[in-house]
């Protein structure tokens, strides 16, 4: 329903919020503020709270699937994931900003296709549903719907496999496989860190660090096809 309350949207959602003030409070855009005195507080509180819960599943959730991805590669595909446009795209898709509560000015704007409303309105939502049913519950939400997200990362070599899409992308010029080499370890046995390079044609391409060799050696291997990428595209 337009500017409604959500009816259906729980049903289309699978969800069933217990208390449906969460769910309004996360439809309502600050635009309808003037109303806040007939008890409608707006979302931004909810999105601030929804935009942790998304972050924390998808850290978790990818710390998991890729366990030989250093952390540059995981912040990449997280960002990949929770981007803006990620967001709306999939709130256009669950038709979120049919319930979108918007004040009159903001509506004729076009406010409720707006990327950044739709954006925030996920986010607010996955807040509600927190506050409403627990993590679980909304853990379980996110990875549903951002189910498609975390695929198109995975179909990332450069996340996936580094050491793989280096080789891939230095093979096209040269027979010659790049070398890893352990620099040094250091630190205590239970939290030690390991230091490699990795290097092609007598030349150092990268470094990088992580608590196995296997996560340095991807590491450093993320760090030469920033640089060799970023060397191709300058002018």
């Amino acid at each position: 329903m337009k500017g409604g309350r959500g009816v259906g949207l729980e049903d289309r959602l699978g969800l069933r919020f217990r208390d449906p003030t969460l769910l309004r409070e996360a439809l309502t855009h600050p635009s309808a503020a003037p109303h806040r005195s007939q008890g409608l507080p707006h979302n931004q509180r909810l999105e601030f709270l929804g935009d942790s819960v998304i972050g924390l599943v998808l850290s978790h959730a990818l710390f998991e699937r890729f366990p030989d991805c250093p952390e540059g590669a995981l912040t990449k595909a997280r960002a990949r994931c929770v981007n803006g446009e990620t967001l709306a795209r999939r709130a256009r898709e669950l038709a979120l900003g049919d319930h979108l509560i918007l004040g009159p000015g903001e509506e004729r704007q076009g406010g409720r296709d707006r990327e950044s409303n739709l954006c925030d309105l996920f986010e607010a939502l996955v807040g509600a549903l927190y506050l409403d049913q627990g993590f679980e519950a909304a853990r379980s939400f996110v990875l549903r719907c951002l189910a498609e997200a975390i695929g198109e990362a995975a179909a990332d070599e450069e996340v996936v496999n580094p050491k793989g899409a280096l080789q891939e992308l230095l093979q096209a010029s040269s027979n010659e496989a790049p070398r890893y080499r352990l620099e040094q370890a250091h630190g205590p046995d239970h939290e030690r860190v390991f230091e490699c390079s990795v290097q092609h044609g007598g030349r150092v391409l990268g470094h990088g660090r992580g608590s196995s060799k296997r996560l340095a050696e991807s590491a450093a291997a993320l760090e030469a096809l920033r640089r060799l990428r970023s060397a191709a595209d300058a002018p």
